[in-house]
């Protein structure tokens, strides 16, 4: 068996076109163009290539971006106080706080400091927790939510599957298994002190590993003809590879490449949060 590729590039490519698409209808029309705020604190460069690809979505599409880049020994409370400037600036649709934060941020001070309609990322707690409850207006975590795209455009079948989560972080596992939950799914979470990991994993007709341990998921541990979601990206030998050792394409139904899978699905959701902020402040 030769798993069928859920290609995160195409997909997100073609949620851009249609975002694209709808800017240029606003702008036309003589409405605001959107605009998206991040926010760097430190010299990390990954955070910094991460912004970068996601400024240039957003370019892509038509929405403007302005960058502010903070020194490493910037506080927590000069942290909070730019977001307040940012939540007011009527020119802003969406903030991103790009983490992982110095070690000396206080981290949720800094998550409930974003006005939570202009919270692209959908960590603020009013909208985890309508995402939790299952109620309408939550802002979707961009995993998350590009996870569950890219499924129902690979044509998975979510309602009534056996979905199994590896990982439980708030930013992936646990809002994943949320919204396979909402779909229907009936969802088990693993995480790292799971007993016999692979007697679940073997179960799930959906298989997301979001733990961040390379090599985790070997062709054993997979059910055939699954789909299978690789989240993470872990540096092994300067290479990109996910939780998913070798073998897995060939016993999965579908399966995410990695890179090229999540990644890009995650920008793309992140745009579509941005473009959706601004119409849900100024339709």
């Amino acid at each position: 068996m030769t798993a069928r590729v859920l290609d995160g590039r195409a997909a997100a490519q073609q949620i851009l076109d249609d975002i694209a698409t709808k800017v240029g209808a606003r702008v036309a029309a003589g409405k605001p163009r959107p605009k998206l705020a991040t926010i760097i604190v430190g010299e990390n460069p990954a955070s910094a290539l991460y912004v970068r690809s996601k400024q240039k979505n957003a370019r892509q599409v038509g929405i403007d971006s302005e960058d502010h880049r903070l020194p490493t020994e910037t506080s927590t409370e000069q942290l909070v106080e730019l977001i307040g400037s940012l939540n007011r600036d009527e020119s802003v649709s969406g903030i991103l706080v790009q983490q992982p934060l110095p070690t000396h941020i206080d981290l949720f001070q800094v998550v409930i400091a974003v006005d939570p309609v202009k919270d692209v990322d959908g960590f603020h707690p009013i909208n985890a927790g309508l995402v939790a409850q299952g109620l309408p207006g939550g802002v979707q975590p961009c995993t998350p939510a590009g996870i569950i795209e890219l499924l129902d455009r690979g044509g998975v079948h979510i309602e009534g599957a056996s979905a199994v989560v590896v990982g439980r972080s708030n930013i992936v596992g646990k809002p994943t298994a949320l919204l396979l939950l909402k779909r229907n799914a009936t969802v088990t979470v693993c995480h790292t002190r799971t007993k016999n990991l692979a007697a679940f994993t073997r179960s799930a007709d959906i298989l997301v590993a979001a733990a961040g341990k390379a090599n985790l998921i070997t062709e054993d541990m997979v059910k055939p003809g699954a789909a299978v979601v690789d989240v993470s990206a872990n540096r092994v030998d300067n290479t990109q590879v996910g939780d998913l050792g070798p073998g897995v394409d060939g016993v999965a139904g579908w399966l995410t490449p990695n890179p090229g899978g999540v990644g890009p699905m995650t920008r793309a959701m992140l745009v579509r949060n941005t473009y959706e902020a601004e119409i849900r402040r100024r339709p």
